[in-house]
């Protein structure tokens, strides 16, 4: 996180693939206190949860060969559909002038599937990305570990 502020107002998301917190920042760069706006909680059971059915097969558009398709990681699917409804989120927020500055911490994965969803109305508004999993920590714990990434 180097070269990254959280300044005063800031928004911070903290997200992975099952759960987003939206703090806002209270305090200063110097001084973080975040304070907790939203919370969006998104069901992601195992692929094998969500579904049982086998692998479709194929013909070949040439002759009698059959092949297999890969198997759907519904997981993952909904991993990505969760990752439109947090940069929609972002969206509605930034569209109504509730923050001028984001902060996005997330898994590599996270912060990509965010990337190819997000607006540019959020994109403009971004001012760091920190690869991280921070989703299940109490906030003070988040304050700290930001605190200690950006020295």
């Amino acid at each position: 996180m180097s070269g990254i502020s959280i300044e005063h107002d800031a928004w911070v998301m903290v997200g992975d693939g099952e759960k987003a917190l939206f703090f806002r920042n209270e305090g200063d760069a110097a001084d973080l206190n975040l304070e907790l706006i939203e919370v969006l909680n998104h069901a992601n059971p195992s692929t094998h949860d969500q579904g049982a059915d086998r692998p479709g097969r194929t013909h070949s558009s040439l002759g009698a060969r059959r092949s297999a398709l890969d198997e759907t990681n519904w997981h993952q699917f909904e991993k990505h559909l969760f990752a439109k409804e947090i940069a929609d989120a972002l969206y509605t927020a930034a569209h109504q002038g509730l923050y001028s500055k984001l902060i996005v911490v997330a898994p590599p994965q996270t912060i990509g599937d965010l990337r190819k969803q997000m607006h540019i109305e959020v994109s403009d508004k971004l001012v760091g990305e920190i690869a991280k999993t921070l989703t299940n920590i109490p906030a003070r714990d988040i304050e700290r570990a930001l605190t200690s990434h950006s020295n």
